[in-house]
């Protein structure tokens, strides 16, 4: 599985830099000076490698230079281009309360009480907050709302959630106001 690091939002200047929208938590590693990187191109066109030439920080956001991208119109061309790393090459390490995405999905959900929900299928980053897509047991995707008061325990293990009356039996919920 690939995960993206960043994404080439527009080019800067007319000597090649790139605008990246940085989507990693470890940017200074990621694209350090020398780093090689996996360009996605936009459109199923393939991969590309590419090696970083310089990276600074412009006014909040990522300028990086790549070898081989010397002038604007090299630089236009990868716009929308997405850097990917291998997931395998990722870990999160021993802090039980950090973690990946990828490490979480595929893991057991279950309520607080013992009873199993299912599988989380992903997390959905949403400008509201972060929820959690569980596909039942009964096949139906419930949508939990990441956040403590309902999701109390979360390891590479197991998940547990406290979710409200109705949540997760939703023809119940419905039943029941009738």
């Amino acid at each position: 599985m690939d995960l993206v690091v960043g994404r080439v939002v527009k080019t800067h200047g007319v000597r090649g830099e790139l605008v990246v929208d940085v989507r990693t938590d470890d940017p200074q590693t990621r694209f350090a000076v020398g780093a090689r990187l996996v360009g996605r191109a936009p459109k199923g066109a393939g991969d590309t490698e590419y090696v970083v030439t310089a990276a600074r920080n412009h006014s909040g956001r990522l300028l990086l230079s790549l070898k081989g991208v010397a002038d604007r119109t090299a630089a236009d061309a990868l716009r929308g281009t997405l850097f990917v790393i291998d997931a395998a090459d990722v870990d999160s390490g021993d802090d039980p309360d950090e973690f990946y995405d990828h490490e979480l999905e595929g893991v057991a959900v279950s309520t607080v009480a013992g009873d199993p929900v299912g599988t989380l299928t992903s997390i959905l980053h949403l400008p509201g907050g972060d929820v959690l897509a569980i596909r039942t047991e009964d096949g139906r995707e419930v949508l939990v709302p990441f956040v403590r008061q309902m999701v109390p325990t979360v390891t590479r293990e197991r998940i547990e959630i406290d979710p409200p009356e109705g949540l997760i039996d939703l023809d119940t919920a419905v039943s029941e106001r009738d």
